[in-house]
């Protein structure tokens, strides 16, 4: 970090209310030149709003003061913020999609011929653009035909372009591959030896690890303080979002003993598509949580479609409680007593544009079927009440819309819908991708009270914390194949799934 007294940014005493809803109560947050600045938080913690304020887009309620370079400073709009040097990119990209790279980066500021936009000028400062940033497309390359990474690029070399000094990255890494972060990653860290100011939002705690000169905490609107890195733990950082240690988090009620013991639910045999899953073979019990452990592109997701019909099998069985299923299809594995979580709950979970009812009914909507056509509406609402309150889903009511739910709620609303059929096997895929630490706590109960009814669980977890605090048994998998089982909790460790993960280590032998 730049060795400064005086920072880029200071802003003192934020506040802002929405009717009623403090959602900041006197923030407070600096910023140095080249430093990258995590801003954590749950959702709803007032993080969103703080930086809309700073980029502009929302008016702070009076008394707030900003300061850049230690002189006072007014942020009144989005255009006036870019002015002084403030940019920000949204999880959601803002990008054009019909035009081009470069008109893209210069959009609003194009470069002028007389009255016509002087193209080569713009292509020439855009390639120069693209060269700093080591990116391989082309200024006339289309946006539509750019992957999420790249555009994320294209985002940052037009704040760069509008010579930003304060860049703010909502969640950059949602949507990229473990490659395309480390580029991103790489980026970043670039932009920090160039003197820019980086404030990173993130849910993920490996990444602030990594990133992270300092880290400040918001909680229910209110600026709970700042850490250096030497400070940074997930004890601590979670104490200070959710006010209870890390170790309330993982808390079981599960014994060994009746997991050891209870009936095999699921087993599966050779299962394999003759492609990506090796033929894999292993066993689900009655009220066990087994989590499914790999490095990205492992074939852990290929295995859960498998086995829920979403991918065709070239052969091997699937039994349930000892009656072998054909499933060709995720409806035959619905019937079977199968439920599966995607890892992608917008694009292929949920219905966005549709209310937290319809969402949760949708599965078992021919419960509620009448003749003629009709439908019992009074039976699904008391459904969706029920489900709302199980899972505390914190909505206004069930006619709220899932899109404009955190992604938090949203994935409580799936696994509501996914509740209602009654599974005897639960594939969950990435449960708390996207989602802050309050909700994660909550889905992590959830997981333990499913298992302590009896449900049988499969684990997918990029999040190591996740699959050592939640699992009975682990299975590791690696270029497609179930290469080793943990099969005792005390032997479970990140350590010892890493090893096996990347071919370094065998399974640790049971205990005498």
């Amino acid at each position: 970090m730049t060795d400064t007294s005086v920072p880029i940014l200071e802003m003192r005493h934020v506040s802002k209310c929405f009717g009623r809803i403090e959602a900041l109560k006197n923030v407070e947050l600096k910023l140095f030149a080249g430093e990258i600045h995590a801003l954590m938080g749950e959702n709803g913690a007032g993080k969103s709003t703080l930086m809309k304020i700073l980029s502009g887009a929302y008016m702070p309620d009076p008394g707030a003061e900003f300061l850049i370079d230690g002189y006072p400073i007014t942020l009144s709009d989005p255009q006036g913020a870019r002015k002084l040097g403030i940019s920000i990119i949204y999880q959601e990209l803002s990008l054009a999609p019909n035009l081009t790279v470069a008109e893209n980066i210069a959009l609003g500021r194009e470069p002028r011929h007389g009255l016509l936009a002087d193209r080569r000028s713009m292509r020439d400062a855009c390639a120069d653009m693209l060269r700093r940033l080591g990116v391989d497309f082309e200024p006339d390359t289309l946006v539509a035909t750019l992957s999420i990474a790249e555009m994320q690029m294209v985002e940052i070399a037009r704040a760069l372009s509008a010579k930003a000094r304060i860049l703010i990255m909502d969640e950059p890494t949602t949507a990229l591959s473990s490659r395309e972060t480390e580029r991103l990653f790489t980026l970043v860290e670039q932009l920090r030896k160039e003197g820019l100011a980086v404030v990173y939002i993130s849910h993920r705690m490996a990444e602030v690890y990594q990133l992270a000169d300092r880290c400040s905490v918001l909680r229910d609107g209110s600026y709970i303080g700042t850490l250096p890195r030497a400070e940074l733990s997930a004890e601590t950082l979670v104490r200070m979002m959710v006010g209870r240690d890390v170790s309330e988090l993982f808390k079981t009620a599960r014994a060994d003993a009746a997991n050891a013991s209870a009936k095999p639910v699921l087993t599966i045999e050779n299962l394999t598509d003759g492609d990506k899953v090796a033929p894999a073979s292993f066993v689900l019990r009655s009220g066990e949580v087994v989590g499914l452990a790999g490095l990205v592109g492992s074939g852990r997701t290929e295995l859960a479609r498998l086995i829920f019909g979403a991918d065709r099998t070239s052969s091997g069985s699937i039994s349930i409680n000892g009656v072998q299923h054909i499933i060709r299809s995720p409806a035959d594995a619905m019937k079977a007593g199968i439920a599966y979580l995607t890892e992608d709950r917008k694009e292929q979970g949920l219905f966005l544009d549709m209310t937290i009812d319809d969402n949760i009914n949708i599965a078992v909507a021919a419960r509620d079927a009448r003749p003629f056509g009709l439908r019992r509406f009074a039976t699904a609402r008391r459904r969706t009440d029920a489900a709302m309150e199980a899972l505390a889903v914190r909505a206004s009511s069930g006619q709220a819309t899932v899109g404009a739910l955190s992604g938090g709620n949203q994935q409580k609303v799936l696994l509501a819908r996914l509740l209602e059929t009654a599974p005897k096997v639960l594939i969950l895929d990435e449960p708390t991708r996207g989602v802050d630490i309050g909700a994660k706590a909550e889905i992590y109960k959830l997981i333990d009270r499913l298992a302590m009814s009896g449900v049988a669980i499969l684990l997918i977890s990029s999040e190591l914390p996740e699959i050592v605090g939640l699992s009975d048994r682990v299975l590791v998998i690696r270029e497609g194949s179930i290469v080793a089982e943990i099969g005792e909790r005390s032997q479970i460790s990140p350590q010892a799934i890493i090893s096996i993960a990347m071919g370094e280590a065998d399974a640790p032998k049971p205990a005498a």
